[in-house]
């Protein structure tokens, strides 16, 4: 089995973790879930975080086959067309983007020409169709729950979950979103935790709920054995009331109205208006 190198990247604004994967340097690579750093308060973008990304791929020799999103996040911009514009490569996202589109296309009132076919990204993906980079085989999982859209990708013995699955001191994802789904939520972290124990799982976010180190690789067979939300022995129905009650208490992500209005694109901002300038809308009392 491939075993392929894992670079992660953290961006502390938003507890996000990127990741380059590949063989081995001077060769292809695929980049996961990539930060586009935003301030909500001036409504300003900065790049560290994926110049960030950028340099550690051509320090080495990398060619990048596929910039990959495991769903339209609620908590950070995704980076993809900058990284694109610089390393080049495919932005890609699950097919069932087109549905999370449809959603949000009516929640922000979009320009009447927004496409929800899923044609901002270059490529849709569909469980079943495997990716390639180089010798690497890219494996797509469909996991909705948080979304409906949700993707992981199993590359050799590594598994990355996107937002599905936490550390096991931290949980599982939320499922309060439009098209959010404890039900889905559980039978889609079954799929990943039906894979070997020793299968590594690497982390999308991470939100310590102690003064331990931030961490983003675990396995299957600590979180069947340690998560605190699914382990061994949690039925469905246990895992959807504590999840539904659970998420009662929650509040909105920071981020979730800038992002998912990018995110939705690709990462593209929305078109610029008649006085040329781009500007995003805040629903009042709408989520």
């Amino acid at each position: 089995m491939q075993k392929p190198i894992v670079k992660a990247f953290f961006d502390q604004g938003t507890w996000t973790f990127t990741y380059v994967v590949y063989e081995k340097p001077n060769t292809p690579c695929v980049v996961i879930d990539s930060v586009l750093n935003y301030d909500p308060k001036s409504g300003r973008t900065k790049t560290k975080s994926a110049d960030e990304v950028i340099a550690f791929v051509k320090e080495q020799g990398l060619t990048v086959d596929w910039i990959l999103e495991t769903h339209a996040h609620a908590d950070h911009l995704s980076a993809a067309p900058y990284l694109q514009k610089h390393l080049g490569g495919k932005i890609a996202i699950g097919s069932h983007i087109q549905d999370v589109q449809k959603v949000f296309k009516g929640i922000f009132n979009l320009e009447s020409d927004f496409p929800t076919n899923g044609s901002q990204f270059d490529y849709l993906i569909e469980e079943g169709r495997d990716l390639h980079a180089g010798k690497l085989i890219i494996h797509p999982l469909f996991v909705p729950g948080h979304t409906p859209a949700c993707m992981a990708y199993v590359i050799g013995d590594a598994i990355f979950v996107g937002d599905t699955i936490f550390m096991p001191d931290v949980g599982t994802a939320r499922c309060d979103f439009p098209g959010g789904n404890a039900n889905t939520l559980y039978q889609s972290m079954q799929k990943i935790l039906s894979y070997p124990d020793d299968t590594r799982l690497f982390m999308c976010h991470d939100y310590p709920p102690t003064d331990r180190p931030i961490a983003y690789e675990t396995t299957v067979g600590e979180e069947k054995r340690k998560n605190i939300h699914v382990h061994q022995g949690v039925t469905e129905a246990q895992f959807v009331e504590m999840r539904n009650q659970r998420d009662q208490t929650l509040e909105m992500p920071v981020l979730i109205l800038p992002s998912i209005q990018v995110n939705i694109r690709a990462g593209h901002p929305p078109p610029a208006e008649a006085n040329g300038k781009t500007y995003l809308k805040i629903p009042f009392n709408v989520l």
